[in-house]
């Protein structure tokens, strides 16, 4: 692996490598074994899309590990304005061990990857969300010990976190099944990875998508920089909430993960999320193991490894 811009690139034992050094750096962290596999490195970490969670989980990730990360906003680099990326990805490129990044347009992750020569991680972009579900795959492989065979359902919007569930999902051998309105469904090129897949299923049907499943997933129904549709998303969505009803045409005990900000009463209930609230974070938590597990993956000094 050079970088990680979307799962579609990965194959299943790339992914499956890093969930398996994910378990072992968290096992590490939580028994105070050091493990600076990235002493002397630095990492940037480019956002033009505000978080919490991404930027304390890298940082932390990254000084765990030994090295150092560097918050660059975009007041500090605006890339494709003023400069372009070309010659951004190429200056970086000089001064750092691997970027991360997270925006809106896939276009400019790709873009720093073809013109720089250092590592590109993709911290979240408009089409995919990868590093938050190799965290999801990671805490419900933790529940269950496996993923092949198990069933994902997701409700909700078909944005970067449908995108990339679905390719995760399919590419550890889960059954996947994915309940979105008309007019909101995942991006054609990740339908389009998954067409003919006997494991993959796509309604509007909320109830339908999540009989037996052994997981539920939701998210938002307006993501970052959606605003202006809310009112439109909400009506939209009305009938795609997690609540007790979807949860009885799960299996017993099912598990429900959210990616975080949860809006509750809106695409799940106050009630089901503090029911799962220990599996929720979690999740947030294993956004840090998985990550590290990216960095130490492609910027790590491969004889280390």
């Amino acid at each position: 692996m050079k970088h990680l811009l979307k799962l579609l690139d990965c194959s299943t034992e790339e992914i499956i490598g890093l969930l398996d050094l994910a378990d072992q750096l968290k096992y590490e962290k939580k028994h105070n074994i050091s493990h600076r596999h990235l002493e002397g490195k630095s990492l940037g970490m480019i956002f033009q899309k505000s978080s919490t969670r991404t930027r304390v989980s890298f940082e932390t990730g990254m000084y765990q590990l030994g090295g150092q990360a560097l918050f660059l906003s975009n007041r500090d680099l605006q890339i494709g304005r003023g400069e372009p990326v070309q010659d951004t990805a190429r200056v970086l490129s000089r001064y750092l061990d691997g970027i991360m990044i997270r925006t809106y347009a896939q276009k400019e992750v790709e873009d720093l990857a073809d013109y720089g020569t250092i590592p590109v991680i993709n911290g979240l972009t408009d089409f995919c969300h990868p590093c938050q579900v190799l965290a999801d795959l990671m805490t419900i492989r933790e529940k269950f010990a496996v993923l092949e065979g198990l069933k994902m359902c997701y409700i909700g919007d078909g944005n970067n976190m449908a995108n990339s569930l679905i390719v995760g999902g399919l590419k550890t051998g889960m059954k996947v099944s994915v309940a979105t309105p008309e007019g909101y469904r995942p991006h054609a090129d990740v339908l389009a990875f998954a067409e003919g897949n006997p494991d993959f299923f796509l309604t509007d049907d909320p109830m339908k998508a999540a009989e037996n499943a052994d997981v539920v997933i939701t998210d938002t129904w307006a993501s970052m920089g959606m605003e202006a549709e809310k009112e439109v998303r909400m009506k939209a969505f009305k009938g795609y909430q997690v609540n007790d009803e979807l949860l009885a045409a799960a299996k017993p005990g099912c598990m429900v993960q959210h990616c975080l900000p949860a809006y509750r009463e809106q695409e799940i209930t106050t009630k089901v999320f503090e029911e799962h609230a220990d599996e929720i974070f979690e999740e947030a938590e294993n956004r840090l193991h998985a990550q590290k597990a990216v960095m130490v993956t492609l910027m790590g000094n491969q004889e280390e490894q």
